[in-house]
């Protein structure tokens, strides 16, 4: 692929800095959303040529609407929020926090940037999900309705946007040590029983997602790809075993 406009949904750290920096370096014009203008002014002090911090909160309508003037090629949908915590009593505000952030501002952003894309005829968005789009287990169900909701929203868009020349794909990445997953599981402590099943729960969730952690850079190399090859697949699940690692079936291959 030419030389591109990308933009990057939370860009300020983990995947998205580092996918920020790399397709900079290669000579691509990156645009890196971050939450906050100090997340924004760090990335621009990388003093990388092409890539600019941006403040993007993608739950903010003025954010939104400023960033809806902007003229992508690649969208990546990368920014969003963890969640934990049991659903016979996990807070209903948290639980509408994580909603707001992963499925509603991920929307949002793609709606403002489709448009351009849809009237020069071409483009591309990348959907972040997660292995938690397609599996679920004890206290991950606010975190994993949310990306099992991205699911749909990659099927549903991928469909009404071939026509117009814009490709939709998305991206399941497992456990990968960003620290995201082990704010999640921090995060969730407060609201399990000290003692009892859910105690037990909360100790086989931090084993489950943080016994293994894997190399993060594998994600930034896939989300460089994915942003620049000429043709990607629909779906990209990383790493490539795990389907397998989750006894998960595996899936077909589909257009």
């Amino acid at each position: 692929m030419d030389p591109a406009t990308i933009l990057i949904t939370g860009a300020g750290t983990g995947f998205g800095r580092g996918a920020a920096v790399e397709l900079a370096r290669r000579g691509h014009r990156v645009i890196g959303g971050t939450i906050s203008d100090r997340e924004a002014m760090s990335l621009d002090a990388e003093g990388i040529d092409g890539l600019t911090g941006r403040k993007l909160d993608i739950t903010d309508g003025d954010d939104l609407a400023a960033a809806a003037e902007l003229e992508i090629d690649v969208l990546l949908n990368n920014a969003g929020r963890g969640q934990l915590g049991p659903l016979a009593h996990v807070p209903m505000d948290e639980v509408r926090q994580v909603f707001e952030v992963n499925v509603f501002g991920t929307l949002r952003i793609t709606q403002a940037m489709l448009s351009g894309m849809i009237e020069r005829g071409r483009g591309r968005v990348i959907i972040v999900s997660s292995i938690a789009g397609v599996a679920s287990g004890p206290l991950s169900g606010p975190y994993a309705m949310t990306k099992h909701a991205l699911e749909a929203l990659t099927m549903s868009l991928r469909a009404e946007m071939a026509p117009h020349g814009i490709e939709v794909v998305k991206l399941n990445p497992g456990p990968y040590a960003t620290g995201f997953n082990d704010r999640m599981v921090d995060g969730v402590v407060d609201l399990v029983a000290d003692e009892g099943a859910e105690a037990e729960l909360l100790d086989g969730t931090r084993t489950r997602m943080l016994g293994n952690q894997l190399d993060p850079q594998e994600i930034v190399d896939t989300m460089v790809e994915l942003c620049t090859a000429e043709t990607v697949p629909w779906e990209t699940f990383k790493p490539d075993d795990i389907l397998e690692r989750y006894r998960l079936p595996t899936r077909p291959v589909r257009d």
